[in-house]
């Protein structure tokens, strides 16, 4: 695996700093967010600079019950084509449930979930990791989430799900230590247990981040500070291995660039503390699920250390990274497997976004947090994606919009999540009167598009009033 360095998530608010910034190897940008036929001036100076810049996905679903869209797989393809990306990440979450696979309605999250640490999960997991891996251009590596619930009866730790994860697919690991962290504070999980059970040659880079705590849960905000905690966390897998790459991430409520230089250095002299301790050993016989072999994947480790061997190519002229042979491919995911996954997840969805009856054995009381995260999320990007609705709507905005979220699950994407909360707005009549309403009913009607969606008669009526 190429060697990526110190990097940093480049975001459009602070593309401006973080090409000035001394010392950045190599970006990370929002896959989504980026048009591969129209790239951002910031990036494509950057690469001309020798600087890597690798797509990372939010929204591919690989822990879904279903298979991973072949749309969604191309659009991932095409930007790390654009970008000249020696790899791709992706998330193990997933982000959608219901539809056909279930017979009940689909359901968006719009946000990062976690699957449960089951069998079924892990052979529908390696599948899907499977197909992703075989429509990329590139090697991909998918990293750990950060979680406010647990699901009841898993059959293993993260570590070790990750591990058998990485040795039947051969995929890669992005490892956040900050989601290490978060699962420490919410869910009591040893992030040094997690990391003793790592198939640490199988780490493709690591993520830095900031969040803060509330009655004692830890949000993963991206738009705090990294506390101590999180830099011990990396400081202790440093002693370990050495990260191939570490990249610190924020995403909102951005502070001055000597604030975030600042924090590069701290996580520079993290990883610094951990490699002064040298190299960590895993324990020989660390605890393990059912069918979890204890040794490392021995394939990987060889790939690692011809790898190691091997003079770093400089970034600008870094080849792919090389894929590693995962060996005979195994039987797809039972459809049974398929199914139970997916009927857990969206009764777990649905009971976050559609207000039904919490599933037997999770917490309700966390539950309740995370699905007003999920509302308050929903708000957030609908003002990033839509920034006329709040000027439109003013002060009353969020409530406005909080109100329609426990009304209506997402449906589609935030864009459509925008154009629907505004449709609903009109035709429930809690639009201000006079002149937002009038602003509200053009900007819907300049962006639901000339030709009438296919809706029922009740809809099509309530369409009129709204143009009337």
């Amino acid at each position: 695996m190429m060697r990526l360095g110190t990097g940093i998530g480049w975001r459009p608010e602070i593309a401006d700093a973080v090409e000035r910034m001394p010392g950045i190897d190599w970006v990370e940008a929002v896959a989504e967010n980026v048009c591969p036929g129209h790239l951002p001036d910031s990036l494509l100076r950057l690469r001309e600079r020798g600087v890597t810049v690798v797509p990372h996905g939010v929204s591919l679903g690989l822990g879904d019950a279903d298979r991973p869209d072949p749309g969604r797989l191309t659009a991932l393809a095409e930007r790390a084509e654009a970008l000249g990306s020696p790899l791709v990440t992706e998330h193990i979450a997933f982000v959608r449930a219901g539809g056909p696979l279930t017979a009940s309605p689909r359901l968006e999250a719009g946000h990062l979930l976690p699957v449960p640490r089951t069998r079924d999960a892990l052979d529908v997991l390696c599948e899907n990791v499977r197909i992703a891996q075989d429509a990329l251009p590139v090697p991909l590596a998918v990293e750990n989430i950060a979680a406010l619930v647990a699901w009841p009866d898993e059959e293993m730790t993260e570590g070790q799900f990750l591990y058998e994860l990485a040795d039947r697919t051969g995929v890669r690991l992005l490892i956040d230590v900050a989601n290490l962290h978060t699962n420490h504070v919410n869910r009591s999980e040893d992030p040094a247990r997690a990391l003793a059970e790592l198939p640490l040659e199988a780490i493709a880079y690591v993520h830095v981040a900031g969040g803060f705590e509330r009655d004692g849960v830890w949000h993963d905000s991206h738009a705090h500070p990294v506390p101590r905690p999180v830099l011990d966390i990396l400081t202790d897998l440093a002693s370990r291995v050495r990260p191939p790459g570490v990249l610190l991430e924020r995403d909102d409520n951005f502070p001055e660039p000597a604030d975030l230089e600042r924090e590069l250095a701290a996580i520079r002299e993290a990883v610094e503390a951990g490699a002064a301790r040298g190299p960590g050993t895993r324990a020989a016989s660390r605890p393990a699920a059912h069918g979890v072999r204890r040794e490392p994947p021995a394939r990987t480790a060889v790939l690692a250390i011809a790898a190691a061997a091997r003079p770093a190519a400089p970034a600008a002229t870094a080849a792919p990274a090389e894929r590693v042979d995962p060996g005979p491919e195994p039987a797809p995911a039972a459809e049974g497997a398929r199914l139970r996954l997916g009927l857990a997840q969206a009764a777990l969805l649905s009971a976050l976004v559609a207000g039904t009856p919490v599933p037997e054995g999770f917490d309700r009381v966390r539950l309740g947090v995370q699905a007003r995260a999920l509302a308050a999320k929903r708000a957030d990007v609908v003002a990033k994606v839509a920034p006329e609705l709040p000027l439109i709507l003013g002060s009353g905005y969020r409530a406005a919009f909080l109100a329609y979220a426990q009304r209506r699950p997402m449906r589609g994407g935030y864009r459509q999540d925008a154009l629907d909360f505004a449709e609903e707005t009109l035709l429930s009549g809690r639009s201000p009167l006079g002149r937002p309403r009038r602003e509200l009913r053009r900007w819907w009607l300049d962006r639901s598009g000339p030709a009438p969606r296919r809706t029922s008669r009740l809809r099509r009526a309530g369409r009129t009033l709204i143009r009337h």
